[in-house]
């Protein structure tokens, strides 16, 4: 941090906080916040406000998430607070993500201790950080985070991204799987919809990859938007190339939200021209999202066809692989986190 007077009254000397977790890189004058409303400089030191004040507490499926190939069938506590360091028009839970954790109607107390007690009382063996983006409550998630993998459980963190590489790589350290969302193969689209851009999301996914993080990529395809062909073969082959062909991505669909109720929810038949796309870009597992009943929930061995996870909506109905986490038909070992 460093003193600086640039935009306030002569003679008053005010002590910026320079926010280092995310590519804003957000000077953070005495008393104000970051782009994300929650990340604040109280008395020349970063703080959360939101630390310990969650404003969502969820029991989910872990294929809400969408997680396919971690732990299927499971249950997951999912916490999250105000806040987010991206701004999309687009954006399904912007009365969490778009707010303040003062401008929360609902708040709860909880540590990460009683996040991990109620868990447990729960019945869930796994902690989800998610809703909004657990990027801008980075040290709730990471001492939770780390009392959980202490303890034995699993942690799931559902996220944009934006987060540069320091702060990424130390919090890997404490996570078991990701999905990641992949909002376009376009800086446009990431400078129009989301005012951010893309690269430090293709770094992050490299680093979750490297790391040793389970991962999986979501893309939402919006109507006119992000559903240009060319763009999803080049972001398949990017995933395939970068991530490996074993990286499920999902294909989900858009419905009219937030700032961004003009255009149609996505055609199915868009989706099925995606999925088609990805899978010719040699990707072997390739999921449609938000289409309740869609074939392409299911998951199916890349090798001989095999039928393995049948999935309707967020329920699991038939698990046909091995203990090991293999096809049943061929023995092709099938990528994922089963147990």
């Amino acid at each position: 941090m460093a003193p600086r007077g640039a935009g306030f009254p002569p003679g008053c000397a005010v002590t910026e906080v320079h926010c280092e977790l995310c590519p804003r890189e957000c000077l953070i004058p005495e008393g104000g916040a970051g782009d994300c409303r929650v990340r604040v400089n109280l008395g020349g030191k970063l703080r959360a406000t939101t630390y310990g004040r969650p404003s969502a507490i969820h029991i989910d499926p872990m294929e809400k998430k969408p997680l396919y190939h971690f732990r299927p069938g499971t249950p997951v506590l999912s916490i999250a607070t105000a806040g987010c360091n991206l701004h999309c028009l687009n954006c399904q839970n912007w009365q969490l993500s778009q707010r303040g954790g003062e401008e929360m109607e609902q708040i709860y107390r909880a540590d990460p201790a009683e996040i991990l007690a109620l868990a447990r009382d729960q019945g869930c063996e796994s902690i989800a950080y998610t809703y909004s983006d657990p990027i801008v409550f980075y040290e709730y998630t990471y001492d939770t985070s780390s009392l959980a993998r202490a303890q034995g459980m699993r942690n799931v963190f559902i996220t944009a991204a934006y987060i540069n590489p320091e702060p990424l790589r130390r919090l890997c350290r404490v996570l078991d799987a990701t999905n990641a969302d992949l909002k376009a193969f376009d800086e446009g689209f990431y400078r129009s919809v989301c005012g951010a851009s893309l690269k430090p999301v293709l770094d992050a996914l490299v680093i979750f990859r490297e790391q040793g993080v389970w991962l999986e990529v979501t893309n939402l395809v919006i109507p006119t938007l992000n559903d240009d062909l060319a763009m999803i073969r080049r972001m398949a082959r990017w995933i395939h190339d970068e991530l490996g062909p074993g990286t499920p991505l999902h294909f989900s669909r858009f419905q009219p939200q937030y700032r961004m109720r003009n255009l149609p929810p996505t055609p199915a038949e868009t989706l099925n021209r995606a999925r088609a796309e990805a899978l010719d870009a040699g990707l072997h597992f390739v999921y449609v999202g938000n289409v309740f009943g869609h074939e392409g929930s299911t998951t199916y061995c890349p090798r001989d066809g095999t039928l393995l996870i049948r999935r309707v909506g967020f329920t699991v109905t038939d698990n046909r692989l091995t203990a090991g986490g293999h096809c049943p038909t061929c023995n092709e070992p099938i990528p994922g986190v089963w147990q």
